[in-house]
């Protein structure tokens, strides 16, 4: 097969034995790779009831047939396991070059078992493997680390993926790191690595070409895809300013969490100040020279769009450095607005704090406004602080706060479990102020303003993740009209032809959601970028990804057809979860959201409505073809999704 090394990695870190398995060409061909590859595997090798920090808890990492080709958004990397923050199925994706040097090292992916007894690194070469000593990294930082291993290996062209020290003391939203920039953020895999005392994965490929079916075909694509990174609004927003690009037009339509989700509005002034032109004009590296096209931009592996923000500044004295990159807009919205800070600078050292010691920041961001919160209300105090006084807006006791959660020092300690289990030790209604699905904080977008995306956070089985799904603007009619050769087209060609206004939840608009879930699940199984390709604003279309796996592998691709693999890929994250009697009790909003109502904005006072979600949650099990009692896949589904062995797997 074109595009693929054709091997898998065995490690079992109790044993300290490897050993490469030649997968069959038919099981490339069933899950394609990434996400859906990495859960077969998951399925296989972890039994039911697995403890998520126990040896015989899974780690897979996986690739697809396109990483490593020359096109944009190909070098993602997917890590699946069980979930220590959920309980339920754990999946992340991250991008870089770390995942384009393991296929060019000879692996299509690596599956992790069992614990080792001391802090071991997994060194790749070319198609070798080995373990080595990592006594000597445990306990350093992620950027200390790059600096070790490039010395000790006298390469600075090595691609490290590491946990931090945070991932080493199982704070259970522990992010694994590449370039000590990229996280593989949700779900807590940095956790479960770090509980197998795995400090790191170290590669260095040989040549730097990949076999492919087509290159001809995959250059012309390549070639209309260029010009749009200039041409197209929305993708040059991202690539000028990088996510940050939407923090103040999401304050303005009143969809930015402000004060742990009260309000949807930070303000024009407030939501100004941690805007995308200050970063720009101020923080980001190479400000002061006012080259657009290089101002504090870094990129992954072959991919134009270049939208990794690198900033370079100084909060309190302390370095704000650019070895440590710099803020997504969820880390933005999370550290700034969700907790009152209007700092960009404390935003820029939260970030730095986080990919230094390895933890996603959105579910960091948000456990620190769940805090906030409860020290305003009283219910927790500054003798539970150790005398960090917390409050709206005080970007001093908030760093201090995170800080003692990375290290889980005193009150950290607490927060480290996440904000659902911190609310479960602190009592006395806490319980009230988490912002979580499945015990997974919910990110920077709102579902009172976005229903079906909050249909996609209650029932997604990995728990609440905005990048599951198209948002509810893509499927208006003024958003198809205003663009039809892009948005209508792009939605057509996954079926999608009857635009819904933005605040419905009809079954069309549920039925959008879910389609749209499985094309997002699609890239993550074919392990691509979703701001390069995606049925939406992206760069490039679902057909163009179609066209790009064809040219790649050779292996004849539709956009039907990656529909298919994406609602295989979505079935078998289910069924992990019903194999670990996770079931529709868990497809859940937390209360906040029904409750209370925006404060201020142009959406005060909206709220969700408990029969509606319900009603919608049903009716996506319908579409999804699922058993309307439990949320879960019957056997009918699963083997026509050629996945009979998950259900004998269930015992159906």
């Amino acid at each position: 097969m074109f595009g693929y090394a054709g091997k898998i990695l065995h490690v079992d870190l109790t044993s300290g034995t490897l050993e490469v398995e030649e997968p069959p060409e038919e099981r490339y061909r069933t899950y394609l790779g990434g996400s859906a590859l990495g859960l077969y595997y998951l399925l296989k090798s972890t039994p039911a009831g697995a403890d998520p920090f126990g040896p015989e808890n899974t780690l897979a990492f996986m690739l697809s047939g396109v990483t490593g080709a020359p096109v944009a958004g190909q070098s993602r990397c997917t890590v699946v396991a069980k979930s220590p923050l959920t309980g339920a199925v754990g999946d992340s994706q991250a991008g870089g070059f770390w995942p384009a040097e393991l296929k060019f090292a000879g692996f299509d992916g690596i599956v992790v078992t069992g614990t080792s007894r001391k802090p071991v690194y997994l060194w790749i070469k070319e198609g070798e493997a080995e373990l080595r000593d990592a006594t000597h990294l445990w306990g350093k930082t992620t950027n200390e680390v790059d600096d070790i291993l490039e010395r000790e290996h006298e390469d600075k062209r090595i691609e490290v993926l590491q946990v931090g020290p945070a991932g080493e003391k199982k704070v259970r939203f522990a992010a694994i790191m590449s370039m000590a920039t990229r996280a593989h953020g949700r779900t807590g895999m940095g956790a479960v690595m770090g509980s197998k005392m795995l400090k790191a994965i170290v590669v260095r490929g040989g040549k730097k070409k990949l076999p492919m079916a087509d290159p001809d075909a995959l250059r012309a694509i390549v070639q209309r895809a260029i010009p749009l990174v200039r041409d197209d609004e929305d993708v040059w927003g991202l690539a000028k300013y990088g996510t940050m690009d939407i923090t103040e037009s999401q304050s303005a339509v009143g969809g930015l969490p402000t004060r742990n989700y009260l309000s949807g509005s930070f303000g024009f002034d407030n939501a100004k100040r941690i805007g995308a032109e200050r970063y720009f004009n101020e923080i980001l590296r190479g400000a002061d020279t006012g080259d657009q096209l290089k101002q504090g931009r870094e990129t992954c592996y072959s991919c134009a769009v270049r939208c990794k923000r690198v900033v370079q500044a100084e909060w309190q004295d302390k370095a704000i450095n650019p070895e440590s990159g710099g803020p997504e807009y969820e880390t933005v919205a999370m550290f700034g607005s969700d907790c009152g800070i209007d700092d960009p600078y404390v935003i820029a050292y939260a970030s730095q704090l986080c990919n230094e010691y390895g933890v996603d920041t959105i579910s960091a961001g948000a456990t620190m406004a769940f805090a906030i919160e409860c020290f305003e209300k009283g219910i927790v105090t500054a003798q539970d602080t150790g005398g960090i006084e917390l409050a709206w807006g005080d970007g001093e006791a908030m760093i201090a706060m995170l800080e003692a959660t990375l290290k889980r020092e005193g009150f950290g300690d607490i927060l480290a479990e996440g904000s659902a289990a911190a609310a479960a030790s602190i009592g006395n209604g806490a319980a009230d102020f988490v912002v979580a699905s499945k015990n997974q904080e919910l990110p920077a977008h709102l579902p009172r303003v976005k229903p079906s995306l909050g249909v996609i956070y209650a029932v997604n089985p990995f728990g609440a993740d905005h990048q599951s799904s198209e948002h509810d603007p893509m499927y208006t009619p003024k958003t198809i009209a205003e663009s039809p050769d892009k948005y209508q087209k792009r939605m057509a060609d996954i079926g999608l032809t009857n635009p819904q206004p933005e605040d419905s939840l009809n079954e069309e608009k549920v039925r959008y959601a879910l389609i749209t879930q499985y094309a997002y699940s699609a890239m993550d199984t074919a392990d691509v970028c979703q701001f390069v390709f995606g049925p939406g604003w992206e760069l490039l279309g679902m057909e163009e990804l179609a066209g790009v796996i064809t040219a790649v592998t050779g292996m004849e691709t539709t956009v039907d057809d990656l529909l298919l693999y994406g609602r295989r890929r979505l079935n078998l994250l289910r069924a992990f979860n019903a194999r670990e009697g996770i079931a529709r009790e868990r497809d859940t909003l937390p209360k906040r959201l029904y409750d209370d109502p925006l404060e201020d904005g142009p959406n005060a006072g909206a709220t969700l409505d408990r029969a509606t979600i319900a009603e919608a949650i049903q009716t996506y099990y319908r579409l999804a073809g699922w058993d309307p009692e439990t949320g879960n896949p019957p056997r009918e589904t699963l083997e026509e999704l050629d996945l009979a062995w998950v259900a004998d797997e269930l015992g159906m």
